[in-house]
C-alpha cells in the first residue's frame, strides 16, 4: 500500500496513512485518462456556432451581368463565396460534440489520474478542515501553510464553510467526493484531500 503523511492545518506532519492500491496504486493507463479529459471538454461545448451559406444569405437572386462581352469573370450571383457578403463555404452549423464513456472506462480514468497524481508526490492529506465561518484568508493560510499556489480541495459532504472559503480564491477548486473528475485532478498541480474524504473516496470507488 502506499503510504502518505498527514498533515493539520498549521502544515505540520501529524502522522501518515495508508492508501487503497485498488485505487492510489493502479496501473496508469494515459489513453483513458486522455479520453476522459476529452469527453468532458467536448460534452462541455455548447456546438452553437453557424454562418451562413451561399443559399442562406439574403439577396443575389439576379445575374449581376450579362455571361459574355463584359470583359468580366462570368458570375451567376452576388452572394456567391468570393463576394464580399456572400455566404461562406462549408459554414459551420450547429453541432453536438458530446460523446459517451462507459462507467467502467470513467472509473479505471479517474483511479489511473489519482495514482497519477500520488506517484508524483502531489497529493496531500490534511486531518481535518473545519471553519467555524467562512474565511477566505484562513483558507489562504492553509495553502501557504502547505506551499501549495494552485490546488484541487476533496472535502467530505457537508463542509459547507470550507468550500465558502475557498470561493474567491482563482487557483483553488473544491469538490465533494462523488464530484472528483479526471480533468479536474489533471488540472490542478497538487490535490488536497480531508483524511474524511480520502475514506469516502476508497468507500465509493473500491
Amino acid at each position: 500500500m502506499a503510504k502518505v503523511s498527514v498533515y493539520n492545518i498549521e502544515g505540520k506532519e501529524v502522522g501518515s496513512m495508508d492508501l487503497n492500491d485498488a485505487i492510489f496504486g493502479v496501473e496508469v493507463n494515459e489513453h483513458l485518462v486522455h479520453m476522459a479529459v476529452v469527453n468532458q471538454l467536448a460534452n462541455n461545448r455548447q456546438g452553437t456556432q453557424k454562418a451562413k451559406t451561399r443559399a442562406e444569405v439574403r439577396g443575389g437572386g439576379r445575374k449581376p451581368w450579362r455571361q459574355k462581352g463584359t470583359g468580366h469573370a462570368r458570375q451567376g450571383s452576388t452572394r456567391s463565396p468570393q463576394w464580399t457578403g456572400g455566404g461562406v463555404v462549408f459554414a459551420p452549423t450547429p453541432r453536438d460534440y458530446s460523446f459517451k464513456m462507459n462507467k467502467k472506462e470513467k472509473r479505471a480514468a479517474l483511479k489511473s489520474a489519482l495514482s497519477s497524481v500520488v506517484a508524483d508526490n502531489k497529493f496531500i492529506v490534511i486531518d481535518e478542515m473545519n471553519f467555524g465561518e467562512a474565511k477566505t484568508k484562513e483558507f489562504k493560510k492553509i495553502l501557504d501553510n502547505l506551499e501549495v499556489n494552485k490546488a484541487l480541495v476533496v472535502l467530505e459532504d457537508g463542509n459547507v464553510n470550507a468550500e465558502l472559503s475557498a470561493r474567491n480564491l482563482s487557483k483553488v477548486k473544491t469538490a465533494k467526493t462523488n464530484t472528483i473528475n479526471v480533468y479536474d485532478v489533471m488540472k490542478y498541480n497538487t490535490v488536497i484531500a480531508t483524511k474524511a474524504a480520502v475514506a469516502n473516496i476508497e468507500e465509493v470507488y473500491a
